[in-house]
């Protein structure tokens, strides 16, 4: 057996969970906020207890690699760099749009010759976006897209693009094409990540903890307010 810890904080969906192969047996979510540096520790540690009153060692450690939000990454990636280093074991970084596709895929929401363009918000008209087939092999590479009338096109035009995410429905109405649907109610955790990792490890697919960076795609660009005057 194979034991994985998964760390998912790309988003404001705070969530660990601990799979057996690709079996989840723990798991632990928040939707209620981005609340990662307050909540993740704790689902961590109540994680580990629960490996403990099993008698279960793990064999890695899994965390959404990005895109997403730069706070939210960090702070996920930095827990599980400590994991690895504190247990022995090897860190696995997967692709959060990819986890966002496969449980799409998974829920059986889509058509064999269907596009999936999972989308997480990235501010004001602008989404991280990636397009796979049903498949789950990648039709056009993750870019961040300022969505309009004319985006996708060229996908559209030729059939169904599914579109979900938290970047999803701010989209909708500049994608007014009949070969557009939205699904709801679709973000990444970490029990979703459980295939991906576990097929990560087996083909030894395994990151640099003492290097390794999360995919932010676009860099950290920090706001300072302006100074008010009072009269």
């Amino acid at each position: 057996m194979m034991y994985i810890l998964s760390i998912e904080t790309a988003t404001s969906v705070c969530s660990v969970a601990v799979s057996e192969d690709d079996k989840v047996i723990y798991e632990q979510v928040n939707t209620e906020g981005p609340s990662h540096a307050s909540l993740l520790g704790v689902f961590v540690q109540e994680a580990l207890d629960f490996l403990k009153g099993k008698g279960i060692r793990l064999d890695a450690v899994a965390v959404s690699s990005g895109p997403g939000s730069y706070t939210g990454l960090r702070i996920g990636v930095s827990e599980a760099k400590g994991l690895c280093y504190g247990l022995g074991i090897p860190l696995i970084a997967v692709d959060t749009l990819k986890v966002m596709a496969t449980t799409v895929l998974s829920k059986g929401l889509v058509g064999t010759g269907d596009l999936l363009c999972p989308m997480i918000d990235a501010r004001r008209m602008e989404v991280y976006a990636e397009i796979y087939d049903a498949q789950l092999e990648v039709v056009r590479p993750v870019a961040a897209d300022i969505v309009d009338e004319t985006s996708y096109g060229e996908f559209l035009s030729k059939g169904k693009v599914w579109f979900f995410g938290n970047g999803a429905f701010k989209c909708q109405d500049s994608l007014p094409s009949p070969n557009a649907g939205f699904l709801a109610g679709i973000y990444p955790t970490a029990a979703e990540m459980a295939k991906l990792a576990v097929e990560a490890y087996r083909n030894k697919a395994f990151a640099d903890a003492a290097y390794y960076e999360p995919f932010y795609l676009k860099e950290f660009v920090a706001t300072t307010p302006k100074n008010k005057v009072f009269s």
